[in-house]
């Protein structure tokens, strides 16, 4: 409220009780409720700006919104729609607070790795707003790649894995503290649970009216001898698989410390919290947890 975007950007979902779950799991322990907060932020940001891909912006627009971020320029230039201005000037603004936070309490300011972490997210959200465009159908599995960028795990475990000062304890090579160059498998399998928890049948946001694509959809066309059934038994098939391989990284090569492997396990844990909705399209088990967290 605070940023202007809800009055701004009013198609796009204002569900901040809701996002702050995905922390509350992740970060456990009271010594990291500034991190949760400001990790909130940055769900909150991720929404946004998909929003904004989905529903706001013409590719022209969203085009010169991506360069915008890579350029990561103080003010956002005049060219862009005043929606997407303040949109980028909030963006900017969160991501060097939480980089001076993580260089105070760290000793190392990670903002060239976060902005890299946003420009692939918004490359992501590109590919995506080109398929919409041109009517193209992508393969089940390009669309699924992709779709574990657009997820936005990826770039919230970047910040998550700064504030956590990670750089310093982790016992890989300098290539894991890039995570923009590569996605680690702990980070990818959760990013893959997400999409493809969020692409089944029974998973619809209850206020989101985009056309975001499904890799259901998808494999049915690419395999038109299956079933609806069929192909959502194949998607829970691929989520059993990611799970196999997150408890293979968490628990037997130990790639990160175990404060982020922990963060990573509790993110997956969480997925099917926030995308089992009922018939009425609330999330009565997310609403539950809601309570006996917080009243």
């Amino acid at each position: 409220m605070g940023l202007g975007l809800a009055q701004e950007i009013p198609v796009a979902r204002d569900q901040v009780l809701k996002w702050y779950m995905w922390p509350m799991a992740v970060l456990q322990g009271s010594s990291f409720s500034r991190y949760r907060i400001e990790i909130t932020k940055i769900i909150s940001l991720v929404y946004v700006v998909d929003d904004i891909f989905d529903l706001v912006g013409t590719l022209e627009e969203l085009s010169l919104l991506t360069k915008a971020v890579k350029m990561w320029n103080t003010a956002a230039p005049d060219s862009l729609p005043s929606c997407m201005r303040s949109c980028y000037n909030a963006l900017y603004t969160i991501t060097n607070e939480i980089a001076d936070m993580a260089e105070k309490e760290h000793g190392f300011n990670p903002v060239n790795h976060l902005r890299e972490a946003w420009e692939v997210l918004f490359d992501g959200f590109m590919v995506e707003s080109k398929w919409l465009a041109t009517g193209q159908a992508p393969a089940a599995e390009d669309y699924l790649r992709n779709g574990v960028v657009t997820s936005g795990v990826p770039l919230i475990f970047a910040h998550v894995f700064y504030l956590l000062g990670q750089h310093h304890v982790t016992s890989t090579n300098e290539d894991a503290a890039k995570l923009s160059d590569h996605t680690p498998p702990a980070i990818f399998c959760v990013a893959k649970i997400l999409r493809l928890w969020d692409d089944l049948g029974s998973a619809k946001d209850e206020a989101q009216e985009g056309l975001d694509g499904s890799y259901r959809d998808l494999y049915l066309m690419e395999n038109p001898s299956c079933t609806p059934a069929d192909a959502e038994e194949h998607m829970r098939r691929l989520i059993k698989r990611e799970w196999e391989e997150l408890n293979r990284e968490c628990f037997s090569r130990r790639t990160f410390s175990t404060s982020f492997a922990r963060a990573c396990f509790n993110a997956a844990r969480m997925v099917g919290v926030m995308y089992s909705y009922d018939k009425e399209q609330r999330l009565p088990v997310l609403e539950d947890y809601m309570r006996m967290l917080l009243l």
